[in-house]
């Protein structure tokens, strides 16, 4: 439930542009989005903060045009995760790196 629950708050917050991350199980399932639309690759069991640490090159240098994807790079670039970590998290990364339903709320 969760899982659902993050998802579902990620793409309501991308397609009204409101809001902003509001923790790391919303952090892993944008994260894991953004590297899938950005071909970016990352380990499953990578830890908060390295995961951050990972994506901030290419966040700070992302110039898309979709608003959308945009205002994705600009919650992850603003969170700070904190240390908690989740297997569940692990589940969210690998179902943003997966999805196929971008941008639709069920």
């Amino acid at each position: 439930m969760v899982t659902l629950v993050a998802r579902q708050s990620i793409m309501i917050k991308c397609n009204m542009q409101t809001s902003a991350l509001l923790g790391n199980y919303e952090f892993y399932y944008a994260a894991g989005l953004f590297c899938r639309l950005r071909g970016i690759l990352v380990e499953e069991d990578i830890q908060p903060v390295a995961l951050k640490e990972k994506l901030l090159p290419e966040l700070k240098a992302y110039q898309g045009t979709d608003e959308k994807e945009q205002y994705l790079a600009e919650m992850l670039l603003k969170y700070e995760p904190s240390e908690e970590y989740t297997e569940q998290m692990k589940e969210l990364l690998r179902w943003g790196l997966g999805e196929e339903r971008i941008w639709q709320v069920n």
